[in-house]
């Protein structure tokens, strides 16, 4: 089991606190003996973070740490070059010294894409030429390219990458995406949000037969993303999170409903599900909150569920949370709950 963070580099009065607060929570994290960092994706959303460049941030990870793996989770292939995006996370993974773990996706948010100039309905076709092209050019010394969006003959991307392959893995929410994973043969990266434990299970058993019935020679890979918050009583946990939580939800919906460009039958769903949630409900179904027995014994029992390769804790959803109070739960999340998760994992 990969017990990992998640840091949104979340914004505060200063921008350059945000990103220094965000950079010390990573050290912290590798200090602490967490084997993963991941780093969010945001656009124009100057209420929630300062992460619109994951790459460059992960380099200053990668700089201020030594052994802790680096991931993107996720980074929005479609809004960027597909050789440019090889050409950097070639770079980063010389930088970190082979410590680059790349995850992808094509966001649910339009509005990133409508600012950019990139027509959303094209969104998912782009993302899966984008990937093709990114795995070439990661994998093979020249490569040329004939496609809908992209063409070039005999490009020699550099440098190479110091990891062969570069692990890569693709965030999943629709069925859809579940299945056709599954086909490729790729890990997959899921969140704890508007669909419950059942659900979500029975997408990941949809990727898993997918996988198989492919004959794929690795195994299915699930990381699993969600808000988990420690402290060492319970009650004041809970209390502490209510607000957080109620907001977290709130605005996950708020987002879905404004986005009007962007929303389907699924996502309209999702938003009908999220604005429905009462905190009580957030607390005993799409969130790990309380103390350290507690959070264990609620993430062994979401492993049971689903089998899990890993799981990132979401260390302040909301962004409510101060930066102290952020370091004491991840304190308390890798002293306390991983080694339990490790040596207890039902894997696959």
């Amino acid at each position: 089991m990969d017990c990992g963070v998640f840091l949104e580099f979340e914004r505060r009065d200063d921008d350059g606190v945000s990103i220094s607060d965000g950079l010390s929570l990573a050290q912290r994290a590798e200090v602490a003996g967490l084997d993963s960092v991941w780093l969010a994706e945001f656009h124009f959303t100057p209420d929630r973070s300062v992460l619109s460049s994951p790459m460059m941030v992960a380099a200053a990870v990668a700089a201020v740490t030594r052994t802790i793996r680096i991931g993107t989770a996720i980074y929005v292939l479609p809004l960027n070059h597909p050789l440019r995006i090889a050409e950097e996370v070639a770079t980063l993974d010389q930088l970190s010294d082979g410590r680059v773990d790349f995850g992808v996706g094509r966001s649910g948010f339009s509005y990133f894409y409508q600012a950019y100039g990139v027509p959303y309905d094209e969104s998912r076709a782009r993302f899966e030429e984008c990937l093709d092209i990114v795995r070439l050019a990661l994998r093979d010394e020249r490569v040329s390219y004939d496609g809908d969006f992209y063409r070039f003959d005999d490009v020699a991307v550099v440098p190479r990458p110091r990891q062969r392959p570069v692990p890569l893995r693709i965030a999943a929410t629709s069925a859809r995406t579940f299945q056709r994973v599954g086909e490729e043969g790729a890990p997959i990266f899921i969140g704890l949000r508007g669909d419950g434990l059942d659900e979500l299970a029975a997408s990941i058993a949809l990727y898993r037969e997918a996988f198989r019935e492919a004959g794929h020679e690795t195994e299915p890979s699930v990381f699993l993303r969600l808000p988990v918050y420690v402290e060492e009583d319970e009650a004041s946990a809970i209390a502490t999170m209510r607000p957080h939580l109620a907001y977290y939800f709130e605005r996950q919906a708020r987002l879905l409903r404004g986005d009007t460009a962007g929303i389907d039958a699924s996502r309209r769903h999702l938003a009908d599900n999220l604005q429905s949630l009462s905190v009580d409900e957030a607390l005993a179904t799409r969130a790990v909150v309380g103390s350290p027995s507690s959070v264990v014994a609620a993430l062994q029992t979401i492993d049971s569920a689903l089998g899990l390769d890993g799981v990132i804790a979401e260390l302040n959803p909301g962004g409510g949370l101060t930066h102290q109070e952020v370091e004491a739960s991840l304190e308390l999340y890798a002293d306390a709950v991983a080694p339990k998760l490790r040596s207890s994992s039902h894997g696959k």
